[in-house]
């Protein structure tokens, strides 16, 4: 958004309003592009809001799970919530090879075009997934990208009987992930776990062996929610 825009929203004149984001520029909550001098919201934001689980942090139960993921299957490791209807990345582990996945916090995703966001949608109540599927408008971005709403459907019923989910190359040609949910109690989930890699180096062949490392992560993270 243009200053003026922010300042109509929030309805304080343009002197205070620059006044304030530039205290959130400097403390790194908000950006401002130096071309057209718009301003936007940037990850950090994400991280005063993180789930909690009673006292606990999501984020703080989550990384040394993460990090044995990416210890483990040698891949970037991402964690992302629902946020109306989308889904959004709230943490990383990156990997350490040279070539790896790497997106900035705060990156968010559709619902069913993606390992993650399949998740997201798929375990949801019966009545909140149709009216999500209902609303959702199935833009194609690869070959493979599900473009009907049956097809989402039947996509749905398959992640929730296996307990995770698999694209390969669905939202953007050459890249995979196996996703996991996290539950903080039965039933309700709270996040998604989920590897990301070059096609290449996770082929479609090894997606369910990389899906038990993911869902022991995921196991990992509501022990320690709860512990």
């Amino acid at each position: 958004m243009s200053l003026s825009e922010i300042s109509r929203s929030i309805g304080s004149p343009k002197n205070s309003t620059s006044r304030l984001l530039q205290t959130l520029v400097v403390r790194g909550y908000v950006e401002r592009d130096a071309t057209t001098l718009l301003i936007r919201l940037t990850g950090k934001l994400l991280r005063l809001g993180h789930p909690r689980v009673a006292r606990k942090s999501l984020v703080e139960c989550a990384l040394e799970p993460m990090r044995g993921l990416r210890d483990s299957v040698g891949e970037t490791v991402q964690l992302g919530i629902a946020t109306g209807d989308e889904g959004v990345i709230i943490e990383q582990v990156e990997s350490r090879a040279a070539a790896r996945i790497c997106v900035e916090i705060g990156l968010r995703f559709g619902l069913y075009n993606n390992a993650p966001g399949k998740i997201l949608l798929a375990f949801q109540t019966e009545k909140e997934r149709e009216r999500v599927i209902d609303g959702l408008h199935l833009e194609r971005f690869t070959e493979r990208t599900i473009t009907t709403k049956e097809a989402l459907r039947r996509e749905c019923k398959c992640v929730v009987e296996q307990g995770y989910s698999t694209d390969w190359g669905e939202a953007d040609e050459g890249i995979h992930c196996v996703a996991a949910p996290v539950f903080d109690r039965p039933n309700h989930l709270l996040a998604t776990v989920w590897v990301s890699a070059i096609a290449r180096r996770m082929p479609k062949t090894c997606f369910d062996t990389v899906a038990v490392e993911v869902l022991h992560a995921a196991r990992e993270i509501e022990r320690r929610l709860v512990a």
